[in-house]
C-alpha cells in the first residue's frame, strides 16, 4: 500500500521536495510598470510586454513585497532557479546546493566553474557574490527576518511556490523581471515545438502506451505524480498514459514523488517503466535483482528504461523537460 510517511528516503528527496515544484502555473499578472517604468503596487512584471524598460521599476512580488528592479542586473544569485535563468541566456553568479555539496547535474555544461550557495541562503553568503538582485524561489526561504537581511544585500523578489512550480510561469516572470520577456516567450514556443514534433514521432513510433517513472534510493522507491516534473512531460507533453499506480495515488497522499511499498509495484501494470536508480552507484542490486521486481510484467518484457540518477528527471524547467524529452526518443524511438 502507499504510504504517507518514509523514514528513509534520501536528503535528496527531502530537499527537492522542499523547493518543489512538481513544475508551474501559467503567465503572471500584467504590470504597467514593466512597460512604462513607472511605479506599479499590485502587480507581477508583465510576461508580454512588447517593449522591455529602460529604467529602474517597483514592482509587487509573491509575498507582497515592493520591490526595486534595476533596470539591466547583471549578477544574480537565484537559488533553484537557474534552469529559467539559464535559458534567458543569463548565468547566475552562484548555484543552489543540495545535501552538503550536491549540484544539478544536467545543468553543469552551463554552471562549470560557478561557486555555490548553500541549499538556505545564508545570508552572509549570498552577499560575498555582491548580487545586484536576489530571486528566491518560495515564500518558506525568505521568512523569519531573511527577507528583510536580503534586501539590505540587493533588490530581493520573492518568486513564490506558486510560481515556482510552473516552469512556464517561472520563466515568464523571471523574464519579465530581467526585461527579456521576448525571449522568455520564444523559448517556451520553441519548447512546445519540440515537444509537438516529439509527440508525433513517438505516437507513430509505438501508438499510445502507458508508463511509470519511478525513484529507486536506498532500497525505497518513489512513484512520480502525473502532474508535476518529469510526469508532465511524459503524459501531458508527449502523450503517453499514466500507469495503473499513478492513477490510483490517493488525492491526501500525493506528492511530487510518492513513496510506495515494493509490495504494491507488483500490481504495476505499464508497458514501460522509466526507472531512476540512485542505489546503483552504491553497488547495492538487492531490489532490482529480487523476486517482486523480476515479477512485474514491464521488467518481464524488457521495458525498463535505467537512467542516470544524476539526469534532469528529478527537476524542473524548460532546459530540465528539453533533455527529458531527448532521454525518452532515444530509448523509445529507433
Amino acid at each position: 500500500m502507499f504510504t504517507s510517511n518514509h523514514k528513509k528516503s534520501a536528503s535528496l528527496l527531502i530537499l527537492l521536495l522542499a523547493f518543489s515544484l512538481l513544475l508551474a502555473a501559467c503567465g503572471g499578472n500584467s504590470s504597467k510598470g514593466e512597460n512604462q517604468g513607472a511605479k506599479d503596487s499590485n502587480a507581477s512584471p508583465s510576461p508580454s510586454a512588447s517593449t522591455e524598460p529602460a529604467a529602474d521599476r517597483v514592482v509587487t512580488d509573491a509575498a507582497g513585497n515592493k520591490v526595486t528592479i534595476p533596470a539591466n542586473p547583471q549578477r544574480i544569485v537565484a537559488s533553484y532557479l537557474e534552469d529559467p535563468v539559464l535559458a534567458l541566456g543569463t548565468t547566475p553568479v552562484a548555484q543552489w546546493t543540495y545535501g552538503g555539496g550536491g549540484v544539478q547535474d544536467y545543468l553543469q555544461d552551463k554552471l562549470a566553474g560557478v561557486p555555490t550557495v548553500d541549499d538556505d541562503m545564508p545570508p552572509e553568503q549570498v552577499a560575498s557574490f555582491e548580487p545586484d538582485l536576489i530571486l528566491v524561489s518560495s515564500e518558506a526561504t525568505a521568512q523569519k527576518g531573511l527577507y528583510e537581511q536580503y534586501s539590505k544585500i540587493a533588490p530581493t523578489y520573492v518568486v513564490g511556490d506558486k510560481v515556482s512550480n510552473n516552469w512556464r510561469e517561472a520563466l515568464r516572470t523571471i523574464g519579465g523581471l530581467l526585461g527579456k520577456s521576448e525571449q522568455a516567450e520564444q523559448a517556451i514556443k520553441d519548447y512546445e515545438q519540440k515537444a509537438a514534433d516529439s509527440k508525433a514521432k513517438l505516437t507513430e513510433a509505438i501508438g499510445t502506451k502507458s508508463a511509470a517513472i519511478l525513484w529507486l534510493t536506498s532500497k525505497s522507491f518513489y512513484l512520480v505524480d502525473e502532474k508535476v516534473s518529469s510526469g508532465t512531460v511524459l503524459y501531458d507533453d508527449l502523450g503517453m498514459k499514466p500507469s495503473n499506480l499513478v492513477i490510483e495515488i490517493p488525492e491526501e497522499s500525493r506528492g511530487n514523488w510518492s513513496p510506495i511499498a515494493l509490495e504494491k509495484l507488483a500490481e504495476l501494470d505499464a508497458d514501460y517503466i522509466f526507472l531512476l536508480n540512485s542505489d546503483k552507484s552504491t553497488g547495492d542490486t538487492s531490489v532490482i535483482n529480487g523476486p517482486i521486481w523480476k515479477s512485474i510484467p514491464a521488467v518481464k518484457a524488457g521495458n525498463v528504461i535505467e537512467l542516470d540518477s544524476k539526469s534532469s528527471w528529478l527537476y524542473k524547467g524548460k532546459l530540465a523537460n528539453e533533455r527529458i524529452i531527448d532521454d525518452v526518443m532515444k530509448a523509445l524511438v529507433k
